[in-house]
Protein backbone atom coordinates (compact mmCIF):
# COMPACT_ATOMS: atom_id res chain seq x y z
CA UNK A 1 0.00 0.00 0.00
CA UNK A 2 2.92 2.37 0.85
CA UNK A 3 4.35 1.71 -2.75
CA UNK A 4 0.89 1.99 -4.53
CA UNK A 5 1.21 5.53 -2.54
CA UNK A 6 4.43 6.58 -3.44
CA UNK A 7 4.75 5.72 -7.01
CA UNK A 8 1.04 7.51 -7.17
CA UNK A 9 2.56 11.09 -6.21
CA UNK A 10 5.73 10.11 -8.23
CA UNK A 11 3.14 9.93 -11.33
CA UNK A 12 1.25 13.01 -10.13
CA UNK A 13 4.62 15.17 -9.82
CA UNK A 14 5.85 14.17 -13.45
CA UNK A 15 2.24 15.04 -14.91
CA UNK A 16 2.63 18.50 -13.15
CA UNK A 17 6.25 18.84 -14.39
CA UNK A 18 5.60 18.90 -17.81
CA UNK A 19 2.17 21.00 -17.16
CA UNK A 20 -0.16 18.23 -18.25
CA UNK A 21 -3.85 18.46 -16.61
CA UNK A 22 -4.29 16.43 -13.47
CA UNK A 23 -7.89 15.60 -13.62
CA UNK A 24 -8.26 15.55 -9.42
CA UNK A 25 -7.40 19.42 -9.99
CA UNK A 26 -9.89 20.03 -12.41
CA UNK A 27 -11.47 22.69 -10.09
CA UNK A 28 -7.79 24.23 -8.64
CA UNK A 29 -6.56 27.11 -10.26
CA UNK A 30 -2.56 26.50 -11.19
CA UNK A 31 -0.53 29.39 -9.35
CA UNK A 32 2.90 29.63 -11.50
CA UNK A 33 4.50 31.55 -8.78
CA UNK A 34 4.12 29.04 -6.40
CA UNK A 35 3.93 25.87 -8.49
CA UNK A 36 0.89 24.97 -6.58
CA UNK A 37 -2.24 24.56 -7.42
CA UNK A 38 -4.99 26.13 -5.70
CA UNK A 39 -8.52 26.76 -4.84
CA UNK A 40 -9.96 29.83 -6.76
CA UNK A 41 -11.15 31.67 -3.50
CA UNK A 42 -7.34 31.14 -2.26
CA UNK A 43 -5.90 32.84 -5.91
CA UNK A 44 -8.69 35.91 -5.78
CA UNK A 45 -7.24 37.22 -2.65
CA UNK A 46 -3.87 37.90 -4.28
CA UNK A 47 -2.81 39.58 -7.80
CA UNK A 48 0.41 38.88 -9.44
CA UNK A 49 2.40 42.06 -7.47
CA UNK A 50 1.10 45.34 -5.75
CA UNK A 51 -0.24 48.30 -6.62
CA UNK A 52 2.12 50.87 -7.08
CA UNK A 53 -0.39 53.25 -5.48
CA UNK A 54 -1.33 51.52 -1.87
CA UNK A 55 -5.09 51.54 -1.01
CA UNK A 56 -5.93 53.81 2.04
CA UNK A 57 -8.74 56.35 4.03
CA UNK A 58 -8.45 59.64 3.34
CA UNK A 59 -10.73 62.93 4.44
CA UNK A 60 -13.37 63.06 1.99
CA UNK A 61 -15.41 66.29 1.94
CA UNK A 62 -18.55 65.24 -0.66
CA UNK A 63 -22.41 65.10 -0.43
CA UNK A 64 -22.53 61.65 -2.19
CA UNK A 65 -24.04 59.10 -0.13
CA UNK A 66 -21.94 57.11 1.80
CA UNK A 67 -21.77 53.49 -0.27
CA UNK A 68 -21.11 55.85 -3.73
CA UNK A 69 -17.91 54.90 -5.75
CA UNK A 70 -16.61 58.30 -7.25
CA UNK A 71 -13.90 58.02 -10.46
CA UNK A 72 -11.31 60.56 -10.67
CA UNK A 73 -10.12 59.49 -13.76
CA UNK A 74 -7.60 62.55 -14.14
CA UNK A 75 -6.07 61.69 -10.99
CA UNK A 76 -6.66 57.77 -12.00
CA UNK A 77 -8.09 57.03 -8.43
CA UNK A 78 -11.20 55.85 -6.92
CA UNK A 79 -13.24 56.84 -4.18
CA UNK A 80 -15.67 54.46 -1.99
CA UNK A 81 -17.42 57.68 0.46
CA UNK A 82 -17.40 56.24 3.56
CA UNK A 83 -19.04 57.37 7.17
CA UNK A 84 -17.56 60.80 8.83
CA UNK A 85 -16.19 62.40 5.85
CA UNK A 86 -13.75 59.91 4.71
CA UNK A 87 -13.10 57.74 1.79
CA UNK A 88 -11.12 54.02 0.55
CA UNK A 89 -8.97 55.91 -1.76
CA UNK A 90 -7.39 53.09 -4.96
CA UNK A 91 -4.91 53.58 -7.52
CA UNK A 92 -6.77 52.82 -10.57
CA UNK A 93 -5.98 51.65 -14.23
CA UNK A 94 -7.91 54.14 -16.82
CA UNK A 95 -9.03 54.25 -20.75
CA UNK A 96 -5.96 55.27 -23.05
CA UNK A 97 -6.83 58.46 -24.96
CA UNK A 98 -9.61 58.09 -27.08
CA UNK A 99 -11.37 55.49 -24.69
CA UNK A 100 -12.25 58.01 -21.77
CA UNK A 101 -15.91 59.00 -20.69
CA UNK A 102 -17.92 59.96 -17.69
CA UNK A 103 -21.52 59.82 -16.31
CA UNK A 104 -23.22 58.57 -13.93
CA UNK A 105 -24.72 54.87 -13.29
CA UNK A 106 -25.61 52.24 -10.97
CA UNK A 107 -23.63 48.48 -10.10
CA UNK A 108 -25.87 46.49 -11.82
CA UNK A 109 -24.04 43.50 -11.27
CA UNK A 110 -21.31 41.47 -9.26
CA UNK A 111 -19.11 38.61 -10.51
CA UNK A 112 -16.25 36.77 -9.06
CA UNK A 113 -13.68 35.59 -11.40
CA UNK A 114 -15.78 36.53 -14.10
CA UNK A 115 -15.95 34.61 -17.75
CA UNK A 116 -14.92 37.78 -20.99
CA UNK A 117 -16.78 38.71 -23.81
CA UNK A 118 -14.88 40.87 -25.98
CA UNK A 119 -17.59 43.19 -27.21
CA UNK A 120 -17.89 43.36 -31.09
CA UNK A 121 -15.93 46.65 -31.74
CA UNK A 122 -12.91 45.46 -29.80
CA UNK A 123 -12.48 42.13 -31.93
CA UNK A 124 -12.94 44.29 -34.64
CA UNK A 125 -9.94 46.38 -33.67
CA UNK A 126 -7.92 43.82 -32.19
CA UNK A 127 -9.34 40.11 -34.64
CA UNK A 128 -7.17 37.67 -32.87
CA UNK A 129 -9.56 38.47 -29.57
CA UNK A 130 -11.40 34.89 -28.79
CA UNK A 131 -15.34 35.24 -28.56
CA UNK A 132 -15.26 34.40 -25.00
CA UNK A 133 -12.54 33.78 -22.11
CA UNK A 134 -13.87 31.92 -19.31
CA UNK A 135 -12.62 33.53 -15.51
CA UNK A 136 -9.36 32.77 -14.10
CA UNK A 137 -6.04 34.29 -13.14
CA UNK A 138 -5.41 35.27 -16.93
CA UNK A 139 -8.45 36.81 -17.50
CA UNK A 140 -8.07 40.73 -18.65
CA UNK A 141 -11.03 40.98 -15.52
CA UNK A 142 -9.26 39.66 -13.20
CA UNK A 143 -10.64 37.99 -9.79
CA UNK A 144 -13.75 40.76 -9.67
CA UNK A 145 -16.02 42.75 -11.80
CA UNK A 146 -18.41 45.31 -10.83
CA UNK A 147 -20.93 46.03 -13.96
CA UNK A 148 -21.66 49.41 -14.17
CA UNK A 149 -25.08 50.12 -15.26
CA UNK A 150 -26.02 49.34 -19.19
CA UNK A 151 -22.58 50.25 -20.37
CA UNK A 152 -19.91 47.80 -21.87
CA UNK A 153 -17.76 49.08 -18.75
CA UNK A 154 -17.01 47.35 -15.68
CA UNK A 155 -14.79 48.18 -12.69
CA UNK A 156 -12.37 44.85 -12.56
CA UNK A 157 -9.44 43.10 -11.70
CA UNK A 158 -6.38 42.92 -13.12
CA UNK A 159 -3.01 41.07 -13.10
CA UNK A 160 -0.99 43.61 -14.55
CA UNK A 161 -0.01 45.90 -11.38
CA UNK A 162 1.86 47.99 -13.48
CA UNK A 163 -0.93 49.08 -15.07
CA UNK A 164 -2.51 51.12 -12.36
CA UNK A 165 -2.15 54.61 -12.41
CA UNK A 166 -1.73 54.63 -16.54
CA UNK A 167 -4.22 55.00 -19.04
CA UNK A 168 -4.40 51.59 -20.62
CA UNK A 169 -7.77 50.20 -21.00
CA UNK A 170 -10.73 50.74 -23.58
CA UNK A 171 -12.34 52.51 -20.64
CA UNK A 172 -12.92 50.30 -18.07
CA UNK A 173 -11.62 50.46 -14.98
CA UNK A 174 -9.36 48.74 -13.32
CA UNK A 175 -7.69 47.76 -9.85
CA UNK A 176 -5.27 45.26 -8.77
CA UNK A 177 -7.02 41.57 -8.06
CA UNK A 178 -5.78 42.42 -3.93
CA UNK A 179 -7.91 45.83 -4.26
CA UNK A 180 -11.29 44.86 -6.24
CA UNK A 181 -11.88 42.31 -4.15
CA UNK A 182 -11.33 44.78 -1.16
CA UNK A 183 -13.86 46.61 -2.97
CA UNK A 184 -16.35 43.84 -4.03
CA UNK A 185 -16.56 43.38 -0.59
CA UNK A 186 -17.55 46.68 0.90
CA UNK A 187 -19.77 47.63 -2.75
CA UNK A 188 -23.65 46.45 -2.48
CA UNK A 189 -25.25 46.39 -6.20
CA UNK A 190 -27.32 49.07 -6.59
CA UNK A 191 -24.96 51.53 -5.05
CA UNK A 192 -24.23 54.55 -7.56
CA UNK A 193 -21.20 54.98 -9.24
CA UNK A 194 -19.99 58.49 -10.81
CA UNK A 195 -17.21 58.74 -13.29
CA UNK A 196 -15.78 62.07 -13.47
CA UNK A 197 -13.48 63.17 -16.93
Amino acid sequence: MKFMKAAMAVVLSILLAVGMAVPSQAARVYNPDTNTWEEPSVVATRSRGGSPVKKQIVDYDTNYAVGTIVVETGERRLYLVLEGGKAMRYGIGVGRDGFTWSGTHRITRKAEWPGWTPPPQMRKRVPDLPAYMPGGPDNPLGARALYIGSTLYRVHGTSEPWSIGQAVSSGCIRLTNDDVTDLYERVKVGARIVVNH
